[in-house]
């Protein structure tokens, strides 16, 4: 038996995002911070779970100053659409086109532009060459995508989802994150830096080897 669906999906702050039909208003950044803290890279085939969250602030963390803001929300369409796996996404050109509709409106939202600038679609392929190395050893095959990408000395430390959220968030209005597009309210939005109570979030890569 068939069930009817609803067009949207619902947020973590009880807002409705409609995929087929994205609306501005409908873009809350703490609904994107949720999303990717509590959604695995690589569709969960890791060593320890490891958030889009901490990705985007792995590859913020290498890209100049100018580019940051961009560089955190690079996948930011993924809280909403989901992190499909590549070998997917190149089957289904049109979830390639709502993708890229759902981040120019992320952009409008917070006044972001440059999110396919080289710097950042490098610092992209530093940070997977490094998460294949740390998250992935029994992937010992060679990634085309990676010929000549080398991994960042550091190891990744895995961040558990609420404290990526909240360094996500911070990172979030360091880098100049706020709403340029600003709607009707719809419930609530916190927009504001999040509390850290004297303590400083994890950057992504601060951290010794977390294999021991």
């Amino acid at each position: 038996m068939n069930h009817p669906t609803t067009p949207y999906v619902s947020t973590y702050l009880g807002n409705r995002f409609y995929p087929a039909a994205p609306r501005i208003e409908d873009v809350h950044i703490e609904d994107i911070a949720h999303g990717l803290a509590f959604q695995c890279r690589f569709n969960g085939q890791t060593r320890s779970f490891y958030s889009v969250a901490q990705h985007s602030l792995f590859v913020a963390a290498l890209v100049p100053t100018r580019l940051k803001l961009a560089a955190l929300l690079h996948d930011a369409a993924e809280a909403y659409l989901g992190d499909m796996v590549k070998p997917l996404k190149l089957r289904f050109p049109e979830f390639a086109r709502l993708e890229t509709e759902v981040m120019v409106l992320i952009g409008q939202r917070f006044g972001v532009t440059g999110f396919d600038a080289a710097a950042i679609k490098r610092a992209d392929l530093i940070a997977l060459a490094t998460e294949k190395r740390d998250l992935m050893p029994h992937s010992s095959e060679a990634w085309a995508s990676l010929a000549g990408v080398t991994p960042v000395p550091a190891r990744i430390v895995p961040m558990p989802p609420h404290e990526a959220k909240a360094a996500f968030l911070e990172r979030f209005h360091e880098f100049g994150g706020g709403v340029i597009a600003t709607p009707a309210p719809r419930n609530r939005e916190r927009s504001t830096p999040p509390q850290n109570h004297g303590r400083e979030p994890r950057h992504p890569l601060d951290h010794a080897d977390f294999y021991g």
